[in-house]
């Protein structure tokens, strides 16, 4: 199967009203209907979606009882007056992604994407020294080359140069070099690159004055350095140093929260639990906006006694909607109910080894649960935009994943069956031997 994208769909004469998310090119598809884990453009060419979307259709484009729930919350509240009252539905889904979260976990607070998410755990982070006497602790440390969303807040924290086009960030946001760069940049090993990488944290906080620093904030994954693995060693480092100068540690797991790495959130797959704990995307199966900043005891103690009922503004008008509140507490209960971490860690320890002998030495592989990045190797294509041209061939032949630069990125729905599993890998097979030259 290959076929040219763009000149498969049916696009209207004039697209200049509508702003694209991403620049329009050949490759650009309209999306028509979708079944399962397969994408139908308007000329009913067919995709097999190997990134769940981009991280977020855990359970495909047709699950019932997220569908189900939505329909039923639709016919008896669609929405409620956010000033004077909530609604059923959200009141689940936090204690269900409590029960969900590591046992430090006490309280979520519901938005509707990552990067609310994380500009809400800034604002917490600040709140929380405030209160306890220290307002001067505002900075926020976070990786260089790590991605935390697009609102200026959460934008200033991602440390990419071509977020400088739109001008100098939100004051007090520090960034440092994480243990994958590290690696690449200046020939570190491995083990030793993560123990440096935690003193520069250290270092840094002691540089900027801890009286000063409110936060770091990682990603145990980052998924813009082509899925760079942290350790245990890494994360519990951050976590006694964090402790030590009285900073509070921040995960973004809004890319690997939600059964990705094997387990519900990466901070129990790593065993070190974070106090804020920035989750989205999978949460709802792709069926609403939604998202939610998880929130340790001592964290949430400042938004009110224990026991209590919390608060924190200002907030979001559809923060906490009964819509997006009823799929995500659906898809909570089918993820709990449906034994899906067992159907994850099946399916990774299937597709893993197979990938591997389909990257043939092309690339190294990191891969963890169902998060897949594979870092391309330099021989037989540009090294720095092979990702792309991977990601293109295996898109002309029907497969949706993710490349950039010099790396790929997968992330296979829970619901792929292995037959499904291997035509996605017999066509990254392909698009690799296009690319690279043949198998080596």
């Amino acid at each position: 199967m290959s076929y040219d994208t763009a000149a498969s769909a049916t696009w209207p004469a004039d697209l200049s009203a509508y702003c694209f998310e991403v620049p329009y090119s050949s490759d650009t598809v309209l999306f028509d209907s979708a079944k399962g884990i397969r994408l139908f453009d308007t000329a009913g060419r067919e995709y097999l979606d190997g990134l769940s979307g981009v991280f977020v259709t855990c359970f495909g484009y047709d699950c019932q009882p997220i569908i189900d729930a939505i329909r039923d919350q639709l016919r008896v509240l669609p929405f409620n007056p956010p000033l004077h009252g909530v609604n059923r539905p959200a009141l689940e889904l936090a204690r269900s992604l409590v029960a969900l979260a590591p046992a430090s976990i006490t309280a979520a607070k519901l938005v509707n994407g990552g990067s609310e998410c994380v500009e809400a755990a800034m604002r917490l982070a600040r709140l929380y020294h405030r209160t306890h006497g220290n307002p001067g602790k505002i900075k926020v440390l976070s990786h260089y080359h790590g991605y935390h969303g697009s609102t200026f807040g959460s934008l200033s924290l991602t440390g990419r140069p071509d977020v400088a086009r739109f001008g100098p960030g939100v004051p007090g946001m520090v960034h440092v070099w994480p243990p994958d760069c590290l690696e690449e940049f200046w020939g570190v090993d491995a083990e030793v690159a993560q123990h440096l990488a935690a003193s520069m944290i250290e270092r840094t906080i002691q540089a900027e004055g801890p009286d000063s620093v409110a936060a770091v904030i990682v990603e145990p994954v980052i998924h813009l350095r082509g899925m760079a693995i942290s350790t245990t060693a890494y994360l519990s480092r951050l976590r006694e140093i964090c402790d030590r100068y009285g900073v509070l540690l921040v995960f973004d797991e809004i890319v690997t929260g939600f059964g990705r790495t094997g387990q519900p959130f990466a901070a129990q797959t790593f065993g070190v639990s974070p106090d804020l704990l920035c989750v989205g995307k999978g949460i709802s199966g792709g069926y609403s906006p939604l998202a939610a900043v998880l929130m340790s005891q001592r964290v949430a103690e400042i938004l009110g006694e224990p026991g209590r009922p919390r608060s924190f503004a200002p907030s979001h008008t559809y923060a906490a909607n009964p819509i997006g509140s009823a799929a995500g507490a659906a898809a909570v209960r089918l993820f709990q109910e449906g034994s899906f971490l067992t159907r994850i860690r099946s399916l990774s320890h299937y597709i893993e080894p197979r990938l591997r002998a389909t990257i043939a030495g092309r690339g190294a592989l990191r891969a963890i649960g169902l998060l897949y990045g594979v870092k391309l190797a330099a021989d037989g294509a540009d090294r720095s935009s092979s990702g792309a041209k991977v990601a293109r061939a295996c898109l002309k032949r029907g497969l949706v994943i993710r490349g950039q630069d010099d790396w790929l990125a997968m992330a296979p729905a829970f619901v792929t069956s292995e037959a499904d599993a291997d035509a996605m890998l017999d066509i990254l097979g392909d698009a690799l031997d296009e690319v690279f030259g043949g198998r080596p």
